[in-house]
């Protein structure tokens, strides 16, 4: 299959579009983002990887040539949110590629059991090659070019993005905030749907200070539109009322149940991920 049969994408405006993998239908599917800027262009998460998301980027017309008129194309960046299968697996596709301090040696590794590589058969409905199965698949070993820090500032010439370590889900996820343009890239830390928290490396007191933050880029009035890691777009007042609920109901039932979770999820992707190894 052509990659460019494997993506969608829809155009949000202001340079900035929204591309899917139209043949993974599952909860988990990723919501890849793609920014344009004056001298550098961004990809936000990658999704699964099965077919070249930069192939479909230049053949739909998406990276075009340079503002100055030059005949070289501007520079290309991926950025992952977290390093999660869901987001992480088409990273290896780019030459330039960033991601928080505290996954990086999971992303040089490729380590199946952080990246919670948990892919089944029957979620992606079009074999992107011939004989594919999903026990072959993996999120490939990648050394990134750029590690980040809560404050950097990624620049794209006309637009600048800031680092927002918003550990909790997993203990490198960000965001990526357009401060000018009241945008934040939420990748997983929040989105409109049931925040996850019981992941192996996931950390409830640490979401709670991370919900903590996002009310507070709300209260100041930082923040119209989220696009999120998964599902649709949504407002402040949805952000405020979604971090609130957070951290409303992280009690200590929440944690224990949690912890139950957390621990059975452990040994089915321990499990899992032996399965892959051998």
């Amino acid at each position: 299959m052509a990659a460019l049969e494997w993506y969608a994408h829809k155009a949000l405006g202001d340079g900035v579009y929204w591309i899917q993998e139209r043949f993974y239908e599952s909860g988990n599917r990723a919501n890849i983002w793609l920014v344009q800027g004056s001298h550098q262009d961004l990809v936000i998460d990658t999704g699964l990887g099965l077919r070249s998301l930069p192939d479909y980027l230049c053949s739909s017309g998406l990276l075009p040539h340079g503002k100055s008129g030059g005949s070289g194309r501007r520079p290309l960046m991926a950025v992952a949110t977290h390093v999660h299968f869901d987001h992480a697996g088409g990273l290896h596709q780019f030459d330039q590629v960033a991601v928080h301090r505290e996954e990086a040696d999971a992303l040089i590794r490729g380590d199946n059991f952080e990246t919670v590589t948990w892919l089944s058969d029957s979620e992606v409905v079009k074999a992107p090659i011939p004989g594919w199965s999903a026990s072959q698949f993996k999120v490939q070993p990648v050394k990134p070019s750029h590690v980040l820090d809560d404050g950097d500032i990624i620049s794209l010439g006309d637009r600048q993005l800031t680092v927002m370590h918003m550990p909790g889900h997993s203990r490198g996820s960000i965001c990526l905030h357009d401060r000018d343009r009241k945008v934040l890239f939420s990748g997983d830390v929040v989105y409109d749907g049931s925040m996850i928290d019981w992941l192996p490396y996931s950390n409830i007191s640490e979401y709670v200070r991370s919900c903590e933050r996002l009310k507070g880029l709300v209260n100041r009035g930082l923040v119209d539109r989220v696009l999120p890691g998964h599902f649709n777009t949504f407002g402040s007042e949805r952000l405020h009322r979604l971090a609130s609920n957070y951290i409303t109901n992280a009690g200590l039932c929440h944690k224990v149940s949690t912890c139950a979770v957390r621990s059975m999820a452990g040994i089915a992707l321990r499990v899992t991920n032996s399965r892959r190894t051998t």
